[in-house]
């Protein structure tokens, strides 16, 4: 098992900066996700480490090595690609013995490491079979198949998944992670998919525009996100812009939304007068007219959406838009629009940043 390190890594590609100032420390044995939005920079990142580009600042190191100016070839590391990247004219076993053959390294180890290989990937019996003739999911595998028979020391996943169906996402996914935790490979997965890298992760580094937005474990970068792009691109978020009032009881704060108040807590809001207030869909709890607490407010249902396991259902609250979920939801529960719904968001279910910079004000929600 091989660590990372990337010290102040920048990567421009003329007038664009791709990458700017990266510093990471991956584990070993890790897996790790670059997670962010198209054009962000963390395929540029993964192909940096790869070695199929030279960043133009910074430093990578896999364990103890320094590798700036080591070729990919001599890298070491394997890589899945989003497309499957498997010869059409080559048999399954050819196409994972090609990087063995590549390393000429004897015949009858060849063969021993790409049957090992297939069949950490479930697809022992497929040897002689060309690709037109297996799944696309079959195809992924050859290529993941493929970058473990040279034993590589660490992988690397550019959106492996982003070709296959819903559901084959799914088995693939798990079936990626259990290969790599049981081989102990440290791996870095790139996705945009928010859910696939909040199941698959060890940690998560969010990227946008080039720079490295937080790193943390799934549970902290949903829960408490360090700035607003974290916690707008990560699941699903209500958000709205709040003028600050007078100190509440209890650490609290008013805050008003056009007619809707709340109460929210007041660390890090000092000498504020605005803010911008989120808070999750799933964190909102559903009251009756007698229901004692704070933030109660009464809205009209205006669309829903059913998604199986979760009912969403779009309120207007006196002209403010706010999503509250229903989870495992029976028909009954799925009122008509225009039906009027009473609900509570409990004051540490919210969240307030900075509306210029997007920093998180009093960070610290467990």
């Amino acid at each position: 098992m091989t660590s990372i390190r990337i010290a102040g890594v920048e990567k421009r590609f003329g007038e664009l900066l791709a990458l700017s100032d990266i510093n990471l420390e991956i584990e070993k044995g890790e897996f790790f996700t670059l997670l962010g939005p198209s054009g962000c920079g963390k395929t540029t990142l993964l192909r940096t480490i790869a070695g199929f580009y030279r960043q133009d600042a910074g430093d990578i190191f896999l364990g103890d090595e320094l590798i700036n100016d080591v070729p990919a070839y001599r890298r070491n590391t394997g890589m899945v690609f989003q497309n499957y990247a498997v010869f059409p004219h080559m048999t399954v076993f050819e196409n994972v013995a090609y990087g063995l053959k590549v390393r000429k390294l004897p015949g009858d180890e060849i063969s021993r490491k790409v049957r090992a290989a297939l069949k950490n990937v479930h697809l022992e019996g497929y040897e002689s079979r060309t690709p037109d003739k297996l799944s696309g999911g079959q195809q992924q595998r050859v290529g993941l198949a493929r970058a473990m028979a040279i034993e590589p020391r660490v992988l690397l996943f550019d959106e492996p998944l982003s070709n296959l169906d819903a559901k084959l996402r799914v088995e693939m996914r798990d079936e990626i992670r259990a290969v790599q935790k049981a081989l102990g490979i440290t791996a870095i997965y790139v996705t945009h998919d928010q859910e696939e890298a909040l199941v698959i992760s060890d940690r998560i580094a969010v990227v946008n525009f080039g720079k490295i937005q937080q790193v943390g474990a799934p549970w902290e970068i949903y829960k408490d996100p360090a700035n607003l792009f974290v916690a707008t691109f990560v699941g699903k978020i209500n958000k709205l812009e709040v003028e600050l009032g007078e100190p509440l009881d209890k650490g609290l704060r008013k805050a008003v939304s056009g007619k809707v108040e709340f109460a929210v807590p007041s660390a890090g809001t000092e000498g504020r007068r605005s803010a911008t207030l989120t808070f999750r869909p799933e964190d909102i709890v559903e009251t009756s007219e007698e229901t004692p607490g704070l933030n109660r407010l009464s809205g009209t249902l205006t669309s829903t959406s059913f998604l199986g396991t979760v009912a969403s259902l779009e309120m207007d609250v006196h002209g403010t838009t706010i999503v509250i979920e229903r989870h495992r939801p029976r028909k009954s529960d799925i009122p008509g629009i225009g039906s009027t719904v009473e609900f509570a968001v409990p004051p540490e279910a919210c969240l307030l940043f900075d509306p210029e910079t997007g920093a998180r004000l009093g960070r610290g929600r467990p």
